[in-house]
């Protein structure tokens, strides 16, 4: 890592720039702005299920909702369940921390990626739920709400955080690298929306690691880590150099992250051609997203998908 990108990083521009005040939150409908300033009026929350895609402000609005409810700092937990996910965990980490009186009126446990925890997890889950429902709420954020048991669903209330437009996107980028002094190149920096669209997160954090002397370098002129390696692995799929493209799949990805590839192959579905073959494009997206869910290799599946996109 040279000295210019150890500078960038020395504060990363994806907390720097996070919203400090829920009124510097970006909703996308004024009946959430709405429901969460309720919430702080009355100064309480029930259950919440934030979902939504990666990167996309989940846990941003969940720490704002701490900050606007004055919580106590001892009253919070948070916990990555993509990490700590097991029905121990549940029972020994969430238990010890709940059955402890709160400092205010209540504590709140963040789960930050629920969709990780086990069905097994998760119904230990709820019956922590309903024991100290009196004392406690939870905030569940995750990708994927199909993953969450009816159980949690129908004590949490929903709340889906949907992505902002690629047009709306682009400029919030664009509109943080100027204020670092940076003024990037407009077909380079859609290249990194390409790539990271709709995870705000990492987008920022990948322009921000390739930017060098107030410039936001091209693809493959520095370190652009994710930047680009999916529009790569299509580049390489359409060539017909398979075996090429699965070794850059299989290092980029865990098998239990490929189901994000889908959507995000959807959402820049503009890369296989005209309408028509963008239509065609949607139902074999469609098809390789229903057979993920029943395969054993998620990684064969998706590579078949990806063969079959090439040859529209």
């Amino acid at each position: 890592m040279n000295n210019n990108t150890e500078k960038n990083l020395k504060e990363l521009w994806v907390e720097k720039y996070r919203p400090k005040t829920v009124q510097g939150y970006v909703f996308r409908d004024d009946a959430q702005r709405n429901q969460v300033n309720t919430w702080i009026k009355e100064k309480t929350i029930p259950h919440l299920l934030f979902s939504g895609a990666a990167g996309i402000g989940k846990t941003t609005l969940a720490k704002l909702l701490f900050n606007e409810l004055d919580l106590e700092p001892l009253d919070i937990l948070e916990i990555n369940a993509s990490r700590t996910n097991s029905v121990d965990d549940v029972r020994d980490k969430i238990v010890n921390f709940v059955q402890m009186i709160p400092f205010g009126d209540f504590k709140v446990v963040l789960l930050d990626e629920a969709d990780y925890l086990s069905p097994n997890a998760q119904a230990a889950l709820r019956g922590v739920m309903e024991e100290y429902h009196t004392t406690a709420r939870f905030i569940l954020t995750c990708n994927y709400p199909n993953r969450i048991i009816p159980a949690l669903h129908s004590r949490c209330q929903g709340f889906h955080i949907a992505k902002i437009d690629q047009t709306e996107f682009t400029a919030r980028v664009a509109e943080i690298l100027i204020t670092e002094g940076v003024t990037p190149d407009l077909d380079t920096l859609d290249t990194y929306v390409k790539a990271t669209y709709p995870d705000l997160r990492k987008c920022i954090n990948t322009v921000q690691m390739n930017c060098q002397d107030n410039s936001l370098l091209k693809p493959n002129e520095g370190d652009t880590g994710e930047a680009d390696w999916k529009l790569e692995m299509v580049e390489l799929f359409k060539a017909g150099k398979i075996q090429q493209a699965r070794k850059l799949l299989c290092g980029a990805v865990r098998p239990e992250e490929m189901e994000e590839i889908f959507r995000w192959l959807y959402d820049n579905i503009e890369l296989f051609g005209n309408d028509e073959q963008q239509d065609q494009a949607v139902l074999v997206i469609k098809k390789g997203l229903v057979d993920h869910t029943l395969v054993v290799d998620p990684e064969i599946n998706l590579a078949a998908t990806l063969i079959n996109l090439a040859r529209i």
